[in-house]
């Protein structure tokens, strides 16, 4: 294999792999312990070999990917296959060509390493269609450290006539094993991302939205295959990811004939055709990949610290305790109500409070969700002495202060609506323009309305210097679809477009904000992806604050995304949204797994728990380094039979651990929770201190030293015998 160095204009020099005429050449994308492995020769498709741990030693180049039987060459898995050729299965990409043809056929041209703008090592396979002008350029971003890889797509029409895209995935990937066990995350509003797990069989399986916003709420784009065997968290191999694209998106499971599951990952081509004029280029999200040979919680450890890292914005620092007025006033407050409710937060120790919905609209005032979205001025008559004087307020108690917006959307009765009918996604044909909790969508495919959503965020963070946290809503998805600013032969560029526009409004605002803390809120859940979150401090999980349901919830968001990412709130009981009763501390130890904050009106606690809060903020500000910064590891499935769950989290030295254990029905006297904890140091001794707990001791341990080894191997007994117990035990390392 010969290497020499090349140069592409003034901007960057690239390695290049000169590949011999007659033998096979071998890529190699390797991660501190994973290594992917592909195989081609110049001008034949680029096979996909390998994709597991490392192997020592350089053996690949003599042997090929075990061939479909009875089939040719050109049938063997590909890197990136297009339909055309012998392919006959789902493609990675899909075009028409200038003369009608639907063939493409993908080859190898030439393989360039770069670094990527956030400084991943980055490997480019630039493959060439044999007849058109057409170029595809495979991405691949490796994060060492991590065994994090980004692939991702970039097609060039290189010809002077326009083709139409049809399909262009960010990433295809073939397995080859006995039985594949896929688990993916469903649901709806305030029932998102439950966990499901099913073993693929013969044909296809797709995950798919097609909402263009709020697109993670009743599906993720999201997911892990467990080879042989259904997941475990310790063990079996494991190959997970998950795409970083708040649009709409499909992922494709297709077990062929030959045994071989081909996953096909990115936009959904669903009334996506886009029309690529000669000389452009159309690029494709990152799917972000991941492969472990432990089983889940290791791939899961890799995610939470890249998000940290890369996936979130001050992904190093500690987020703060909130208390958000929405489920304690929602519309119905004045001035004092605000004021009232940041003095109890101040008593508590809480560090930040958010104004939630309706503060705004005078002409079409925000008394409920049917008016004034759109027209951001401060309602006179709620908040005479406007926002800046509630900002300064909270301030002066030694709080921060956040605000909620909601600037993709319009109501029909506001100000707004009525001078830019124009600015609003509508149905075309004159067909009626259907609303969802009573709005509508603006049109972010225009840049005019793209500089509206900028402009407000400008103008609502100028209210007063003392904001310093904005809560971004959207709270419906798109149905029919018609854009006044998109070419009547281009309307289905609409899902792709909005997605863009919205990712440059948020470029924008960062830009000029870089230190506000923005929450993704979506209704709950509804863009839980690494494309927008990387815009963001956190997101909010769901709408839901019932705890049994957030301990199912926070689960499925804990393969993917770190826990301090997700916005977990104590509130009243009986639950808003389900009626539950449960007790005060199982509400606190549940929202202690994720960011901790409080969504209920202060005034109505009793002087008792009042009392209660204010020690547990405390102890949780104690326990926040481990919990926020620390490795998760999860012991005890909320999905299990047993009616239990478990998790901790480890400081990064050892020193420290935070262990979670919930009794979420009712158990008989024989019975107890046995659990071996994780992640500890074996050689060092820990001291055992119950947090938050009654006066007697719940777990007999408490107090004592035992050492790593035993509280693995040995693990705790813990009797929690009522619906709704739970304990939390803190582990300081004391050798």
């Amino acid at each position: 294999m010969k290497l020499k160095l090349i140069t592409a204009g003034a901007a960057a020099i690239f390695l290049a792999v000169a590949l011999s005429a007659s033998a096979k050449e071998v890529i190699k994308i390797n991660t501190a312990s994973t290594q992917m492995v592909l195989v081609t020769d110049k001008d034949a498709p680029v096979q996909f070999y390998y994709w597991g741990e490392k192997i020592a030693g350089d053996g690949f180049a003599d042997r090929f990917y075990k061939k479909r039987p009875d089939s040719a060459e050109s049938c063997a898995p590909q890197l990136y296959p297009a339909y055309g050729g012998s392919m006959f299965l789902t493609p990675a990409m899909r075009v028409t060509g200038p003369d009608g043809s639907l063939v493409s056929e993908l080859v190898f041209d030439s393989c360039l390493q770069e670094s990527a703008p956030d400084g991943a090592r980055r490997t480019v396979i630039v493959l060439k269609d044999k007849v058109q002008p057409i170029e595809v350029r495979v991405r691949f971003d490796v994060y060492e450290q991590y065994d994090v890889i980004a692939q991702s797509a970039e097609l060039v029409n290189k010809g002077r006539k326009t083709l139409t895209v049809h399909e262009l995935a960010s990433s295809f990937l073939p397995l080859h094993s006995g039985s594949y066990y896929l688990s993916h995350f469903g649901g709806t509003w305030a029932h998102e991302r439950q966990w499901e797990e099913e073993r693929l069989t013969r044909g296809s399986k797709i995950i798919e939205s097609k909402k263009g916003v709020r697109t993670t709420q009743a599906d993720s784009p999201s997911f892990a295959v467990s080879l042989d065997a259904p997941l475990q968290e310790y063990s079996g191999q494991v190959y997970a990811g998950t795409l970083a694209w708040s649009g709409n998106y499909r992922l494709s499971f297709q077990l062929d004939e030959y045994g071989i599951l081909d996953i096909v990952s990115g936009i959904n081509p669903f009334a996506s055709d886009i029309r690529l004029d000669g000389g452009k280029s159309l690029e494709t999200p990152r799917m972000l990949l991941s492969y472990s040979p432990d089983g889940m919680n290791r791939i899961s450890r890799n995610f939470h610290d890249w998000g940290r890292r890369y996936g979130l914005a001050h992904g190093d620092a500690l987020r703060p305790v909130v208390l958000n007025s929405w489920e304690g006033a929602y519309f119905n407050f004045d001035e004092k109500t605000l004021t009232d409710m940041m003095d109890r937060a101040a008593e508590f120790g809480i560090e930040m409070f958010v104004l939630d919905d309706g503060w705004f609209g005078n002409e079409f005032p925000r008394n409920g969700d049917n008016a004034g979205l759109g027209d951001w001025q401060v309602n006179s008559s709620k908040l005479p002495r406007g926002i800046s004087y509630l900002a300064s307020y909270a301030v002066s108690k030694g709080l921060k202060f956040g605000i909620w917006i909601e600037p993709e959307m319009v109501n029909p009765n506001s100000n707004l609506a009525h001078a830019h009918p124009d600015w609003i996604v509508g149905s075309g044909n004159g067909r009626e323009n259907p609303t969802m909790r009573n709005q509508w969508l603006l049109d972010l495919t225009n840049p005019k309305v793209q500089d509206f959503v900028v402009k407000t965020f400008n103008d609502v963070m100028a209210m007063s210097p003392d904001i310093s946290y904005i809560k971004w809503d959207a709270n419906r998805h798109v149905e029919n679809i018609y854009s006044p600013y998109l070419p009547k032969d281009r309307q289905s560029h609409f899902w792709y477009e909005y997605t863009r526009g919205l990712y440059s409004v948020y470029d924008r605002v960062r830009a000029a904000h870089p230190d506000v803390q923005i929450q993704l809120c979506s209704s709950g859940g509804g863009r839980v992806d690494y494309g927008a979150m990387k815009y963001h401090d956190e997101y909010w999980a769901s709408d839901n604050t019932n705890p049994v349901d957030r301990l199912l919830i926070q689960y499925g968001d804990s393969f993917f995304f770190p826990v301090e990412a997700a916005g977990s709130h104590v509130s009243a009981s009986p639950n808003h949204q389900t009626g539950l009763i449960t007790p005060l501390k199982f509400r606190f130890d549940v929202a202690m797994t994720g960011r901790l904050g409080m969504e209920l009106q202060p005034s109505n606690l009793s002087a008792e728990e009042q009392d209660y809060v204010k020690k547990m903020v405390a102890a949780y500000k104690e326990l926040r380094p481990v919990i926020h910064h620390g490795d998760q590891y999860r012991l005890i499935s909320p999905y299990d039979d047993g009616g239990y769950s478990a998790e901790m989290f480890v400081s990064k030295d050892r020193c420290e651990a935070v262990f979670f254990a919930f009794s979420m029905k009712y158990h008989g006297r024989t019975e107890y929770l046995e659990t071996r904890f994780r992640g500890l140091d074996p050689e060092a001794s820990y001291i055992i201190e119950e947090v938050g707990g009654p006066k007697r001791p719940v777990v007999r341990e408490s107090g004592s030293v035992l050492s790593g080894d035993y509280l693995m191997k040995a693990g705790l007994n813990i009797n929690m015998v009522r619906p709704f117990d739970s304990v939390v035990l803190r582990l300081v390392k004391v050798n």
